[in-house]
């Protein structure tokens, strides 16, 4: 396996894992009482991925020269 091909499969797997996150936080919001503190966390953790996610993509993506 390849640099790109590894980076592809991670940038897929974090991808899983940021909708994962989301889904787990829309299902704690619709369930009353819920946890602010929790859903807090999991949110500061979904941003840790994204930011994870772009710079994947950044890595993935050719310099243009303008």
């Amino acid at each position: 396996m390849d640099d790109t091909e590894t980076l592809q499969q991670q940038l897929s797997d974090l991808q899983l894992a940021h909708r994962d996150l989301d889904d787990v936080i829309n299902h704690l919001i619709e369930t009353r009482p819920f946890d602010q503190l929790q859903i807090q966390r999991l949110k500061k953790r979904k941003l840790g991925l994204k930011d994870q996610i772009s710079k994947l993509e950044s890595r993935l993506l050719p310099d243009i020269i303008a």
